[in-house]
């Protein structure tokens, strides 16, 4: 199998040798021509001399044919040593297109018109015109010297021609090699991350489409890379929230059943807890490998928007009053009816109220905000609690991504809240967002269209 380097150099040279190769074809044709025109110029200004001498001496052409007995061999070679090609007759016509010299098709005394005239070259005298001169021979046959100045003109056509064909070859090579560089990088790395090897990247060497492929493997490589860890982060973070409430509700069974605890309402009640955790877990993560493979359905209706939001509070306001906290509602008096999944939607609020009401300090308020904007509404959640990191915020939808890893696993948080309430939000064709700083508070916006 060939190289694409190698098929890119015998590219170039392909079109070297065409365009080469056409050059010296349409150079030599042209030189021929040109060499053959000033040959036939320089004869006929010969003659045409010779006219106007005899115009002078005798005031008129009467008898010139005399001088220019047919056939008429004017001199063609450029040394006079040389035998004298075929010889080129010209035709002689006065100023009233009467043949004087004939030659050729043109016969004595034949009056031309004015179209034939037109193809010759005019002879004037003091602006006065005495005659015109018309070639009517076949063309020249070179002399040896004019040959040879031929020869030598196509011999240096053919050394260019050789020349830049081996140039064209050369520059085709080197400029094959640096186009295929970065795909030779760029197959090494294939490879490479095939086999596993993420910690692949190549140095873009260019702003062109090669550089932007370049520039797109990397972001892919790094992408994978952080996939991979966040997966593997993720299956540890799996195992651990499924292994703790397993652990309870094994290390409980066993001591009852070798008869080391006794078994009792409260015992019960606590291996149901963890198993309400495990059940919840499981859900939530159904709810987001649905919304990965985007097949979380949603059972859209018109939806009162300040209604749900005054739901959402209410399921959240006997917490709230145990923590010393005030939770509100603020929505605009005018009701506005939205399509959604109401009950999808709430999840999502209910989601960020929980995680507001897990780091507000007693005493402290938390608001539940909607409001109408250009083109859409803006739902709200704004608390004045602890706030978060700006290294954190980057990173806060990330599934089992905890900003306080001890209050969060107290709390039997499971880290899936936020990249849940993301992923509803983003199947209703929404955004969220948050803004926060430590010791201020934090404020959720999800922006939806209406």
């Amino acid at each position: 199998m060939k190289s694409l380097s190698l098929k890119l150099t015998l590219a170039f040279l392909l079109v070297s040798l065409i365009v080469a190769g056409l050059a010296a074809v349409f150079t030599w044709q042209a030189t021929a021509r040109e060499f053959e025109t000033l040959v036939v110029d320089r004869i006929r200004d010969d003659f045409t001399e010779k006219v106007i001498n005899y115009y002078h001496e005798h005031g008129s052409l009467q008898g010139i044919r005399e001088v220019f007995p047919p056939p008429v061999q004017p001199q063609q070679t450029l040394d006079p040593n040389q035998p004298k090609p075929a010889p080129i007759v010209f035709a002689l016509t006065n100023a009233n297109g009467v043949v004087v010299i004939p030659a050729g098709k043109y016969r004595p005394r034949q009056n031309l018109p004015p179209d034939i005239l037109a193809e010759g070259t005019p002879i004037d005298v003091d602006g006065l015109l005495i005659g015109t001169v018309l070639l009517t021979g076949n063309l020249p046959e070179f002399s040896p010297v004019e040959e040879r100045y031929l020869e030598r003109t196509n011999q240096a056509l053919l050394l260019a021609t050789g020349t830049a064909t081996i140039i064209a070859l050369v520059l085709g090579a080197l400029l094959a090699r640096s186009m295929t560089r970065p795909l030779r990088e760029l197959t090494s790395a294939t490879r490479a991350v095939a086999r596993g090897d993420l910690e692949q990247k190549i140095p873009v060497r260019s702003q062109d489409e090669l550089g932007e492929l370049v520039e797109s493997f990397n972001q892919m490589s790094a992408d994978l890379a952080q996939a991979t860890e966040s997966r593997r982060q993720m299956t540890a973070d799996i195992a651990h929230d499924l292994g703790s409430p397993l652990t309870v509700i094994g290390g409980y069974l066993e001591a009852m059943q070798e008869g080391v605890l006794e078994v009792t309402p409260e015992r019960i009640g606590v291996m149901n807890t963890e198993i309400t955790h495990l059940q919840h877990l499981v859900r939530d993560l159904r709810t987001l490998s649905l919304a990965d493979a985007g097949q979380m359905s949603l059972n859209r209706n018109q939806v009162e928007m300040g209604a749900l939001l005054r739901r959402v509070a209410a399921s959240y306001q006997l917490a709230a009053k145990q923590k010393g906290i005030h939770l509100s509602v603020e929505a605009e008096s005018a009701p506005l009816s939205i399509e959604i999944d109401e009950e999808r939607m709430a999840q999502a609020l209910g989601n960020l109220v929980s995680n507001a009401l897990r780091y507000t300090a007693e005493g402290g308020a938390i608001s539940i905000q909607f409001s109408v904007v250009s083109g859409g509404a803006v739902i709200a959640v704004e608390d004045n609690g602890a706030g978060i990191a700006e290294a954190d915020l980057i990173r806060i939808f990330e599934r089992f991504y905890r900003a306080d890893q001890a209050r969060n696993l107290e709390a039997g948080e499971s880290g899936l809240g936020l990249a849940i309430t993301r992923a509803i939000v983003e199947a209703h064709g929404g955004q969220i967002s948050v803004k926060s700083k430590l010791g201020e508070g934090t404020r959720f916006e999800i922006r939806l269209k209406v």
